[in-house]
């Protein structure tokens, strides 16, 4: 870059007459600059680039995208941060967006809000499965939320037979302190037997397990998750997104003490988008209904056949 005094003199000697090179000669300066700044008298200034505080952890994330490459970008802050990156997530978000690129269309539904109290839904996500030994598990995680303050239960199990779905939602109600007055949920067949438009027939187990509660079972329209968006996007997303990339464990108790840790270090501490608060804060306790006094009993049972050798099957164990 050269200074104004010697750009006007450029100009000035051009308009004189003078030739290129003469110009060039009389300023001290080389005949492409000259010409440069005879086409352009304020070129824009070169930017260098600056450095960046992902520079060092770039390559951590190209390999944390091979592993996931629909991992969120506070998934992968949350990773870096424990490789000693200290910066804020727009950087992460700007970086992703440059070297994954996305349109994603949605489509708008209307919001409802819940007093406190009134609702939580309930939702099951599949999560792949579990080896054990040479046998394969399947994974499945059910979430259940209390829809005013977002407060979050989540557990992982291998199934989502009718005693699983009754003690996990039973675990559900002891960690919320109580139990809502409606529940809403799809039409599994651990809830809804059989549906004929708004007609719903509930499956008798489910109604039998909920009556000491007092609950309503809400039962969405067919191909309608919206109506149970706050868990299913809200936090089977959640979960899947935030939680699960990246994470490694022994077994289901180990995933388990994961999941609680982040539950409450991480999904009910953080300020909701939507709610502008953290959910353990705008949680209310008291506006639950107490627990009755005689709870069901929600133990897995399985009938099992014995062979002449004393020997049972199950889970693909003898």
């Amino acid at each position: 870059m050269i200074d104004q005094r010697t750009i006007f003199e450029i100009h000035r000697l051009a308009h004189e007459g003078l030739s290129l090179r003469k110009i060039a000669k009389t300023l001290g300066i080389s005949r492409p600059t000259t010409s440069q700044y005879l086409d352009d008298p304020t070129p824009a200034r070169p930017r260098r680039p600056r450095p960046s505080q992902l520079d060092p952890f770039k390559d951590a994330i190209t390999r944390m995208l091979e592993i996931d490459p629909r991992v969120s970008a506070v998934v992968l802050r949350q990773r870096l941060a424990e490789q000693g990156f200290t910066g804020g997530i727009t950087i992460v978000r700007q970086y992703l967006t440059s070297i994954r690129p996305a349109a994603v269309q949605k489509r708008a539904f209307i919001r409802f809000e819940s007093a406190p109290g009134e609702q939580c839904q309930i939702d099951w996500g599949h999560f792949g499965s579990m080896a054990y030994g040479d046998t394969q598990r399947k994974l499945y995680c059910l979430a259940v939320i209390e829809c005013h303050s977002r407060l979050l239960y989540l557990e992982f199990t291998h199934s989502q037979r009718q005693d699983t779905l009754h003690r996990c939602l039973l675990n559900a109600f002891h960690f919320f302190q109580g139990t809502p007055k409606e529940l809403v949920h799809d039409n599994m067949l651990t809830a809804v037997l059989e549906r004929q438009g708004p007609l719903v027939r509930f499956n008798e187990h489910f109604l039998e397990f909920l009556r000491p509660f007092q609950i309503t079972p809400l039962a969405c329209n067919v191909a309608q998750p919206q109506e149970k968006g706050k868990v299913e996007k809200g936090a089977i997303h959640y979960i899947r997104h935030n939680f699960w990339p990246l994470r490694t464990f022994r077994d289901l108790t180990d995933l388990q003490a994961q999941a609680n840790q982040w539950r409450d270090q991480v999904a009910n501490v953080r300020v909701h988008a939507t709610t502008g608060q953290p959910p353990i804060q705008r949680f209310d306790p008291k506006a639950m209904r107490p627990l009755p006094a005689l709870l069901p009993d929600c133990r897995d049972t399985a009938q099992a056949k014995v062979h002449t050798d004393f020997s049972i099957r199950f889970d693909g164990n003898t």
